[in-house]
């Protein structure tokens, strides 16, 4: 088994994707403020991508940035890149297509940089997987990001882990992390080996959408989170958070709330205790089926 490798060290990742809708953060002081704020929480991993409102949720942190620039050295970006959206494509087909050619990834790279006001992302993935990727080349052009300085490390978002492989064997630094959908609603990852092999490969988890989008409280789920509350006074995100957290190789969830209240909940469930029994209590009924 390969050695763990803890490319997030922090017990949450604050997702950016729903910035630019949150219109009482688009002053650059009054989200200065938010992001110290989560700072001072542990909380300074930030994680965007080029297409996160069409690169504004990235111009917006820059120019919070650029107001308190000494929070630059507190905190970690990472960002994403390879999807390329219907409104940006120039072919008559209104098609979204995934890019992960050396020149297009190369240019986001620089785009991000400049959106953000940094020199450098503290990690870089690929967005999704790519048919079309062709290994080796990207591999060499995202060695020659790791050798400029622009980009400290190197993951990947949505691999399978023949993917990820794949790519792997072409590089010469390790590949750190691989972003995933994981939470109580979406389970497979558990149960296709997926887990298993990163675990194998050591490549840290990070699980987007850990709270279901929205659907973590509905139903016999919510009824089970809320009793589960009741017996152990942790709420719903925090349980969530702990869920996941029991997980072997301690996933990391990546939450895109950006109310303070709900962030100081999952963080306090990053650091629950949940019991084995509990937590195949809330697999069970996540699920709809007996654990057999």
């Amino acid at each position: 088994m390969a050695e763990q490798n803890s490319a997030v060290a922090a017990p949450l990742v604050l997702g950016m994707m729903r910035l630019a809708e949150q219109k009482h953060l688009h002053a650059p002081a009054q989200l200065a403020d938010w992001i110290e704020r989560r700072i001072q929480q542990g909380l300074n991993w930030f994680d965007h991508a080029d297409i996160y409102g069409d690169g504004r949720c990235e111009s917006l942190f820059g120019a919070a940035l650029a107001q308190r620039p000494e929070l630059k050295s507190q905190l970690h970006l990472i960002s994403k890149a390879d999807i390329v959206k219907v409104a940006r494509d120039s072919s008559p087909w209104n098609v979204t297509y995934y890019d992960s050619s050396p020149d297009y990834l190369e240019v986001s790279v620089n785009g991000s940089l400049e959106r953000l006001g940094v020199e450098r992302l503290d990690m870089f993935l690929l967005h999704r997987p790519d048919p079309l990727l062709d290994a080796e080349p990207v591999a060499r052009m995202l060695e020659r990001l790791i050798q400029s300085g622009k980009v400290a490390q190197i993951g990947v978002s949505n691999f399978t882990p023949e993917q990820w492989r794949l790519l792997q064997q072409a590089l010469g630094s390790r590949l750190s992390c691989n972003q995933i959908e994981l939470s109580l609603r979406v389970t497979t990852p558990l149960f296709d080996g997926t887990s298993e092999a990163m675990q194998r490969d050591g490549l840290q988890m990070l699980a987007w959408s850990p709270l279901a989008g929205g659907r973590l409280e509905e139903e016999g789920l919510g009824v089970m989170l809320q009793e589960m509350q009741d017996q152990t006074g942790c709420g719903p995100v925090g349980l969530a958070m702990a869920w996941l957290r029991r997980i072997p190789g301690t996933p990391v969830p990546v939450l895109g709330s950006f109310n303070e209240a709900r962030i100081a909940d999952a963080l306090a469930g990053c650091q629950f205790d949940m019991r084995r029994s509990d937590w195949f209590a809330l697999l069970e009924m996540a699920r709809g089926q007996r654990v057999p």
